[in-house]
């Protein structure tokens, strides 16, 4: 079993009779009322907890397990300097470097089971970057004045609660009381919950779609889940890409059918779905079997009509709804995109199978259909040969990328390559 595996399977899920540890990370010096208050409630319901203090203004009100200064030493700093230095900012990255360390170790020794956060702006962004280095499945709570807004910089691709608690987290009143106890009761419901396996005993495929990709990768799924694995889709929406490229890193999966590598073309021509350029990097880097394949890659996503940028004007553009406008990549983008894409595949340490459906990648890139273009594709599919090394097998299908024969093409690759 690969580490990743490993690290999946180490957390675990508990009855109501069993005992659990709760992480309890934050500013003691601030908030150490608060703490003390949801530490008693998780004791009273038969659970432990380990208190780390990343506070810096002052002294905590209690004691904690973990001090301050050894979260200041693990961050590449002291308290005496942080206190002397007087900068609030540089104070808290220092302190988020060493939750983050700490957190990550303290998980890796089994010294806990679950974590909990109360925080407004800063204490909110420190504990949830803390919370971000814990694998997916790993209860995590963050009650935050932020809970009400954007939570994308806090939560990003994890699976991470918040919770609004309504009232700034400024001492104990009838209102926070109230607020404060349900937070200790979810997190020690999550803890409670009970599951046979973490993962299942089937393989894990991870694959990608996009709605104009679906009925490819549903009758590919359906190809793999007949041969004895489990499919989990992401959806191809640039956090959707990033989750993926986390699990694949923390070891979930035996193998990747990457269908739909569109968040490429966000990436290079600036649309709002990028997965960012490292994607297609971690089954690169772990050396699990991929195949590949070119799904939606004639498509940059942007939100409503007026917000297709003014240097886009005059491209065919397409509203896929009221919310979403979509744009035809050209054979230019095409070309970079091929390029892109080949130079991540030749990094595999692994076997890489790239497929190329030479009749459409996409359901509005076929005969008729408003994407149809034959000379992109041609300038896509001609950059991605030029560019892919020796390592990376390139087969070619007359066929449309959602036809059943392309679908069970790809699905019977992948299972010649985790024979």
């Amino acid at each position: 079993m690969n580490r990743g595996v490993r690290c999946a399977r180490r957390f675990q899920f508990y009855s109501l009779t069993s005992v659990a540890t709760v992480l309890l990370i934050g500013t003691l010096d601030t908030k150490g009322d608060e703490y003390a208050f949801v530490r008693e409630l998780i004791h009273a319901r038969g659970h432990a907890t380990l208190v780390l203090d990343a506070g810096v203004l002052g002294e905590p009100r209690f004691a904690p397990d973990i001090f301050a200064d050894r979260v200041a030493q693990a961050g590449g700093s002291s308290l005496a300097k942080l206190r002397a230095r007087g900068d609030r900012g540089a104070a808290v990255d220092v302190m988020m470097a060493g939750a983050k360390a700490l957190t990550r170790e303290l998980f890796d020794q089994r010294r806990f089971e679950g974590v909990l956060g109360l925080g407004g702006g800063g204490g909110t962004a420190l504990i949830t970057a803390a919370m971000r280095e814990l694998p997916v499945g790993v209860p995590k709570l963050m009650l935050s004045t932020m809970a009400s807004g954007n939570t994308a910089p806090y939560v990003d691709v994890k699976d991470i609660t918040m919770m609004y608690s309504v009232v700034d987290i400024a001492g104990l009143n009838p209102l926070s009381r109230r607020v404060l106890a349900n937070a200790a009761g979810a997190i020690c419901g999550m803890l409670a919950t009970e599951a046979a396996s973490a993962l299942g005993d089937k393989p894990l495929i991870a694959a990608t779609m996009f709605g104009v990709t679906t009925p490819c990768v549903m009758e590919a799924r359906k190809r793999l889940e007949q041969a004895g694995y489990e499919v989990i889709v992401f959806h191809a929406t640039g956090s959707g890409g990033r989750a993926m490229e986390g699990l694949i890193a923390d070891g979930y999966f035996a193998g990747v059918l990457d269908v739909t590598t569109t968040e490429w073309c966000d990436e290079v021509v600036g649309g709002v779905l990028s997965a960012g350029p490292n994607r297609l990097s971690a089954a690169a880097a772990s050396g699990i079997p991929q195949v590949v394949s070119v799904g939606a890659l004639d498509m940059v996503n942007f939100g409503a009509l007026d917000t297709v940028p003014q240097r886009f004007q005059g491209r065919t553009l397409y509203k896929h709804n009221a919310s979403v406008t979509l744009m035809r990549t050209s054979a230019e983008e095409c070309t970079e995109v091929g390029r892109r894409i080949a130079e991540q595949l030749n990094r595999a340490r692994g076997p890489v199978v790239l497929m190329l459906p030479l009749k459409g990648v996409s359901m509005i890139d076929a005969d008729g259909q408003p994407f149809h273009n034959p000379h992109a594709n041609r300038a896509l599919f001609t950059a991605l040969k030029s560019h892919v090394g020796a390592n990376v097998r390139v087969r070619e299908l007359d066929a449309h990328i959602n036809d059943p024969d392309f679908a069970h093409a790809l699905a019977d690759e992948l299972l010649m390559l985790l024979a």
